[in-house]
């Protein structure tokens, strides 16, 4: 197996991996309000989250960028309570350009405090490694794949419940929305750096 390959693989079982269920919850909750016929801008959200954890991931894996690995496990599930909340606070399940983009921005800086919880995971496996940028662009690459597996499972789950079963897409997301509240808030307290 190539290098590209083994990094590839690590980023997609890292973050698809169900150990990692905060990043799993933190993806589906991004996108709760989002239906199939929006994947365009559902691509553009999950690439505003690449782009925030892709640079931190690097600047943290070279030293550049130093922060407390209790406060980035606590900050993880606060970025899932501040999305969850976000998304009961809309009103309608039209889509709203303004809430698009102030989605697209929190994305974006949620994605910095990801990155720094990737990047203590990468830095254990680039210890052995002499060149960091191959393994670096492939685990990044890893990651993006495995974002767009769940985007696509929360998508397709959206269209059978909502078109088929006619489930609400309000109801989806409360109940998505709901259990990123739930689930932050209990990780949270188990997380408090304090």
């Amino acid at each position: 197996m190539s290098i590209f390959e083994l990094y590839l693989n690590l980023g997609i079982h890292h973050i698809a991996d169900l150990r990692g269920y905060d990043h799993i919850l933190f993806i589906s909750t991004l996108i709760a309000v989002y239906q199939l016929k929006h994947w365009k801008k559902v691509i553009v959200l999950v690439t505003a989250f690449t782009i925030g954890h892709s640079t931190t991931l690097a600047l943290a894996t070279l030293h550049i960028l130093r922060i407390s690995p209790d406060w980035i496990e606590f900050l993880i599930p606060v970025t899932i309570f501040i999305t969850a909340f976000i998304n009961l606070l809309q009103k309608s399940d039209n889509f709203d350009r303004d809430i698009h983009f102030f989605k697209y921005l929190t994305a974006l800086f949620f994605g910095l405090i990801h990155g720094l919880g990737f990047s203590n995971y990468l830095r254990s496996l680039l210890g052995a490694e002499s060149s960091f940028v191959w393994p670096l662009f492939s685990f990044n690459l890893g990651i993006e794949v495995g974002q767009f597996i769940i985007v696509s499972i929360v998508l397709a789950l959206n269209l059978v419940l909502v078109k088929w079963v006619h489930i609400r897409q309000r109801d989806w997301r409360l109940v998505i929305s709901g259990a990123g509240l739930g689930v932050s808030l209990v990780l949270m307290g188990n997380r408090f750096p304090f």
